[in-house]
This record gives C-alpha cells, sequence and structure tokens, in this order.
C-alpha cells in the first residue's frame, strides 16, 4: 500500500498497518521522474484537480516534464514547443483547449456542436468562416483550410463530418477577407505572411520579406501575391471599401498604418502590375500615434493606439449619421480624416458592426454607440446613440462582437462556466430564444465551452473559438471608488439621495405602463418586457422571468419558462 505522507505531521497511518499487515510506504520516496513519468498518464481535466488537492502534488503536477509528455501524446508531431515562461504547459493546454463548435439558426436541433478540426494545428488562434469553407490560424502561423465544411439538409446548416483539411500556407501572420457579415461575399481570402526572398537573382543567399497572398476561398488557389521590401514588418491586415477600390490596410510592428489598393475584379486575371503602398492619414498626420489594433467594416475604419485612445474613419454619409446622429463634421472630399472619440478611460478592445460600435474600457465597462433601431445597443430602449454611452449592467467581458443589427457578448458567469449574451434583432434565430429580439442584452440559449474566447456570428450559424492561453489575461483594473457612476450621494441641502440615471422616473413609468393593462396576463407579459429592459444582471433576470412564470402557472396562464412573448 502506498501512502502520501506529510514531512510535517509523519506518515499516515493506513489500514493494512491498522491490521499490523506492513507499514505504509510514501509516495515521497519514490524518484520524481518516475512520480512525473506515472502522472503524465492522466488525463489533462484528472492532472489539473489531482494539482489542487495539495502542495505536493500541486508541483509535482506543474512541473515542465509532466507537461512535456502530455503535449507531445496530444500533438505528437509538434516539433516547436513555442516560448515563454512554460512553453511546454502552454502548448499542451493550447492543443487540449482547441475547438471550433458552430449551432445553426433555425431548425428544429438548437445545440452546439464540435466541428471536424485539423489535429496537427498548435492551438486554434483565429478562424474565419466563407460561404462553404472554413479557415483556421494557429499559434505557429500554419493556416488551415477546411473544405465543404458545411452543407445544407432539408433547409438545416450541418457540419460535414467527412470534410477534409488541408494546408493553405505556413508563416502566416494574420489574414482578412471582405468585413461583411454576409459570407457570399467572402470570394476572396487576403493573407499576410513571411517568406524568404532571394536578395540577389542567381546567389543562394535570402532575406525574409513580408508579403501579401490571395487566394481563391472557393478552391484554396493562389492568384495574386505582393512581396515588399525586408525593412517594413507588418502584424496585422484588414479590408475596407467596395470589391473595384478594395483597401488593404496594414499595421506595422513600429504601430503605423499604411495602405494600398486593389481591383478585386482583376485578380484573376494572369498579369502583373505595380500597386502604390501609402502611409494612411492616421499616421500622417498623427505622427505621434502608435495604433495597437484595427478593425474595419465595409465603410468604416476603428483604430485603437496603445494608449488606449480611439480614431474613426467613416467613408460614407450614411454610416456617419447613424453613427454620430448627425453630418456636420463628414467631409465627402477627405474621408481618411481620422475622428477621435471622447472616451473617459483607455479602452481595451473594440468591436465594430454595419452601423454601431462597442467598446470595452481598462475597468470592463462597455461602451455603445450608432444606429439602435432593433435594439442592437443594448441599451433597454431603441433611441440612437451619437456618442458613447455605458451598458452599465454588463461588465468584464471576454469578447464582444457587433454584427448587422445585433450584438453578442461572452462572458464570464462563474469560475467554471460562461454565458453568451445578445440583443437586437432575433429575425432568423440569430438570438437563440429570442425570436422577437431584446433591447437589452440576454442570456441566449446557447451551452457554451468552458474555454470559449472568440466569437462570429453569419446569416446560418453562429461559431464559437475554444483555446486557452496561459500568457494572455485581459488586464482589467477595479474601478476607483471616486469614479463609480450611480452610486447615491448624500445632497448638500437635506441629505436626501440623489438619483443621477433618472432611476424613480423609470420605475414610475414602468408602473404607469403595467397600469395601462387591463388582464393579469397581459400585466405579466409587459413586467417580462420590463425585466429585460432594466440594468440587471443576467442571473437576476433570469430570476424574474422564472418567478413570472411560475405566477402565470398558478393563474392558468401556461406561459413556458423563458423570455418575453413580444417586444415593443
Amino acid at each position: 500500500m502506498v501512502k502520501r505522507s506529510c514531512p510535517s505531521c509523519g506518515p499516515e497511518l493506513g489500514v493494512e498497518e491498522k491490521k499490523g499487515k506492513g507499514n505504509p510506504i510514501s509516495i515521497q520516496l519514490f524518484p520524481p521522474e518516475l512520480v512525473e513519468h506515472i502522472i503524465s498518464f492522466l488525463p489533462v481535466r484528472d492532472l489539473v484537480a489531482l494539482g489542487q488537492t495539495c502542495r505536493y502534488f500541486h508541483e509535482v503536477c506543474d512541473a515542465e516534464g509532466v507537461w512535456r509528455r502530455i503535449c507531445r501524446r496530444l500533438s505528437p508531431r509538434l516539433r516547436d514547443q513555442g516560448s515563454g515562461v512554460r512553453p511546454w504547459k502552454r502548448a499542451a493546454i493550447l492543443n487540449y483547449t482547441k475547438g471550433l463548435y458552430f449551432q445553426a439558426f433555425g431548425g428544429r436541433r438548437r445545440c452546439l456542436s464540435k466541428s471536424v478540426a485539423p489535429l496537427l494545428a498548435h492551438g486554434y488562434r483565429r478562424f474565419l468562416p466563407t460561404k462553404d469553407h472554413v479557415f483556421i490560424l494557429d499559434y505557429v502561423g500554419t493556416l488551415f483550410f477546411l473544405k465543404n465544411a458545411l452543407v445544407s439538409t432539408l433547409g438545416q446548416m450541418q457540419w460535414k463530418r467527412a470534410c477534409r483539411y488541408v494546408v493553405l500556407c505556413r508563416g502566416a501572420k494574420d489574414f482578412a477577407s471582405d468585413p461583411r457579415c454576409d459570407t457570399v461575399y467572402r470570394k476572396y481570402l487576403y493573407v499576410l505572411a513571411t517568406r524568404e526572398q532571394q536578395e540577389v537573382v542567381g546567389t543562394t543567399s535570402s532575406r525574409a520579406c513580408d508579403c501579401v497572398e490571395v487566394y481563391l476561398q472557393s478552391s484554396g488557389q493562389r492568384v495574386f501575391k505582393m512581396t515588399f521590401h525586408h525593412s517594413m514588418t507588418f502584424k496585422q491586415i484588414v479590408l475596407v471599401g467596395q470589391e473595384t477600390q478594395r483597401a488593404l490596410l496594414l499595421l506595422t510592428e513600429e504601430g503605423k498604418i499604411y495602405s494600398l489598393v486593389v481591383n478585386e475584379t482583376q485578380l484573376d486575371q494572369p498579369r502583373s502590375y505595380t500597386v502604390q503602398l501609402a502611409l494612411r492619414k492616421v499616421s500622417h498626420y498623427l505622427p505621434h500615434l502608435r495604433v495597437a489594433c484595427m478593425t474595419s467594416n465595409q465603410s468604416s475604419t476603428l483604430y485603437v493606439t496603445d494608449q488606449g485612445e480611439v480614431y474613426f474613419e467613416v467613408h460614407t454619409p450614411g454610416v456617419y449619421r447613424d453613427l454620430f446622429g448627425t453630418l456636420q463634421a463628414f467631409d465627402p472630399l477627405d474621408q481618411q480624416m481620422p475622428l477621435a472619440l471622447s472616451l473617459p478611460a483607455k479602452i481595451l478592445f473594440c468591436a465594430l458592426g454595419y452601423n454601431h460600435l462597442g467598446l470595452v474600457d481598462e475597468f470592463g465597462r462597455i461602451f455603445m454607440q450608432g444606429n439602435n433601431r432593433y435594439g442592437q445597443l443594448g441599451t433597454g430602449d431603441k433611441m440612437d446613440r451619437g456618442e458613447p454611452t455605458q451598458v452599465r449592467y454588463l461588465q468584464r467581458p471576454i469578447t464582444l462582437w457587433c454584427g448587422l443589427n445585433h450584438s453578442l457578448v461572452l462572458s464570464q458567469s462563474s469560475e467554471f462556466s460562461k454565458e453568451l449574451l445578445g440583443c437586437g434583432c432575433g429575425a432568423g434565430g440569430r438570438l437563440p430564444g429570442w425570436p422577437k429580439g431584446s433591447a437589452s442584452f440576454v442570456k441566449l440559449q446557447v451551452k457554451v465551452p468552458l474555454c470559449a474566447c472568440a466569437l462570429c456570428a453569419t446569416r446560418e450559424c453562429l461559431y464559437i473559438l475554444s483555446s486557452h492561453d496561459i500568457e494572455q489575461h485581459t488586464p482589467y483594473r477595479d474601478l476607483p471608488a471616486s469614479r463609480v457612476v450611480g452610486i447615491p450621494e448624500p445632497s448638500l441641502g437635506t441629505g436626501a439621495p440623489q438619483d443621477p440615471g433618472g432611476t424613480a422616473q423609470a420605475c414610475e413609468e414602468y408602473l404607469s405602463q403595467i397600469h395601462s393593462c387591463h388582464t393579469l396576463q397581459d400585466r405579466m407579459e409587459k413586467m417580462k418586457e420590463i425585466v429585460g429592459w432594466m440594468p440587471l444582471m443576467a442571473a437576476q433576470k433570469d430570476f424574474f422571468w422564472e418567478a413570472l412564470d411560475m405566477l402565470q402557472k398558478a393563474e392558468g396562464g401556461g406561459g413556458g419558462v423563458g423570455p418575453p412573448a413580444s417586444e415593443t
């Protein structure tokens, strides 16, 4: 019998020792290499659970030798474990948690399914669905092409289990396609990669140069390639504009933005021509700015600097009016001039839809701006916002996504579970469980994977990417007490609490709406709608909806558990 003994308390008495059949043997007497070898055969979930039992097993289960064996078992063809403080543990967890899940909108089946994914991938860093295929980029720069991934069976989208994947290219840094939400427009795939180029023709010496390769998404065939000077290195690429005037925006390692224009309708023609690479106005007129990341749609671009500042480019008057509520500062002759957004804190990441946007600051607060016709801003109403407006009942999201007329937020509901919240238009099943839509962020009927980190939605499907990187954490800060908005403060004259957010007035309006209903069932339905409008946590809303459904059933209403049946 083997028993682990605590050095401070001595060996524990086993059952056999109590019967006089022998003495227990401490596991600490075994060589550490043997213990690590035995433990490395455990599943990753059991290994993590064992490491939480005591300090001894925590040190043993956290050893790099254990994670090296696990990594080679999960990915036997992985040659390079990567870099970092804990390279083998990071590589093992990346390959254990990798997964791509999807849920088709509409149809009878409303469950999240795991896709057939390439086993050779070293974790999943990014993905992009097109009309019929899916592209996945891993952490070593290999871009995989999942061919004929989705099929339509009796009007229902399903993942083709027999789909095959191929390596589209290696050495990829980033990739992009048509920024519109409808995948039918994604005809070409633009890949930012690094390639070895000969310094002088006829010699063997070469050096690494960045390039942009254009692939036909339907077949994976490369149709165009442009190579840059070796002194220019890029890290991100986005697209903006129409097919005939497609602008490629390239972000350098130094935080500068360069752009070039191509005509997609002529890419499939076998000819060679030169394109001009020019410095974007946001970097030309504001040379002190260092852009950290950027995002785009068909007619606008959003830049986030390393200091958390946000600058905007809007190229069409209609989108400008939806975003800012006016055309006063719009200049149709100078559409690339960046506009600075006024924000109260440093912005960490953002999302950009067709005519609305979302921002997340360093304190985990969510700000929405733009068109709110369908309630896609999640503010509880359908009034447009011409400036960033805080969604007060949501904090510290994992990721944020904005679509055509709805928005999604991936949130950590507890230590061991995550939930997906959504608002806006619910037509076509794009908000599972809320066919009428919602003007507030509500919990969707989607079972979210434990390690979900990214998401996107198309017309047919919702995609969720699962991957956990132990070296990447969102650096949220605690909001100082002096900057917390909405806490009642004593009045200077009477000491009565103030109501800066107009909460009391809003509650009076809600009561008048309930009073205007004639029947008890109508009042119940109106109360459900009001709960969806109020700035409550998702768990609190679920509680009130559950309680209202119980009251309806007690009165013979027979209402099912879930969201309100109608939306004003």
